[in-house]
């Protein structure tokens, strides 16, 4: 007589790894189950995709965003932030930016869809957070101001570059000789500091900013050298060669632009003075 033997074979479901973990989470019901993670997939794919997925039932909500209506599958236990993060590149808002409504009531990040009473063929309403609003209309109003001051500072560049031919002009005249009256110099200085004026009223953030700095570098340096060509024109006797040293002395408005009054008569004679006694 044989023994019968009541031992069970091993099985391949059996085996499980000795140092796996198993999660498990509690069901609404107070049933335990294995934990499942959240899958969040949207119109373009069924509610079976889901399912065989997530190992659970699915349901299909509609996440309404102003005019637009944002069709998504989602596992049942998912999460008002699942739903969030879902939607973040159809509608251009990060999650923090957006709100949540279901009822008329405004829903947690941590909310589930399925306590809060979420069920297929559900509708929840999206809203942009106010302080993006406001950051969002900020952001546009700086934009539109550095643009402005833009312009503003090309306008000033344009006629600068017209005075600063003239400026090429009255140098190359003095140098080769032929005496320039002086009032020519007084007016084109008069010119050049109406555009530092300009640039003072202009004003300007970021980007424009360093442009309006650089635009006034630019006209000082054109005053500089308007003061450095009349003192040679003063002067005939002064050969080409040798540098006439002019030091002009800038007063700085309270937005940091450089101003001179226009020179007069009385400071070229005393720039001629100064370099004939240097002599």
């Amino acid at each position: 007589m044989r023994k019968s033997s009541n031992q069970k074979q091993p099985t391949a479901s059996s085996h499980v790894e000795e140092n796996e973990e198993i999660e498990w989470e509690m069901r609404p019901g107070g049933m335990l189950v294995q934990k499942r993670d959240d899958v969040v997939v949207d119109d373009g794919a069924s509610a079976a995709a889901v399912a065989e997925s997530t190992g659970g039932p699915t349901i299909k909500v509609t996440v309404c965003h102003g005019p637009a209506h944002h069709v998504l599958h989602v596992p049942a236990h998912s999460t008002f932030g699942d739903i969030k993060n879902a939607v973040v590149q159809k509608t251009g808002l990060e999650a923090k930016d957006q709100r949540l409504l279901f009822r008329g009531k405004e829903k947690e990040d941590e909310e589930h869809l399925h306590i809060a009473g979420v069920k297929d063929r559900s509708k929840i309403l999206l809203l942009e957070n106010p302080a993006s609003k406001e950051r969002k209309l900020e952001e546009i109003r700086k934009n539109n101001e550095i643009s402005k001051a833009c312009e503003a500072v090309a306008g000033v560049r344009a006629e600068v570059d017209k005075l600063s031919e003239r400026v090429a002009v009255l140098e190359g005249a003095v140098n080769g000789g032929t005496k320039v009256e002086e009032k020519e110099f007084v007016v084109l200085t008069e010119l050049l500091m109406r555009q530092l004026l300009k640039l003072d009223g202009i004003e300007a953030e970021g980007e424009a900013k360093m442009q309006r700095k650089a635009e006034v570098r630019r006209v000082q340096n054109f005053v500089e050298k308007l003061d450095s060509v009349k003192a040679r024109n003063s002067n005939p006797n002064i050969n080409n060669s040798n540098a006439v040293s002019v030091t002009t002395k800038w007063e700085t408005f309270d937005s940091g632009v450089g101003s001179l009054n226009a020179p007069t008569s009385s400071s070229s004679a005393k720039v001629t003075e100064d370099w004939e006694k240097f002599d």
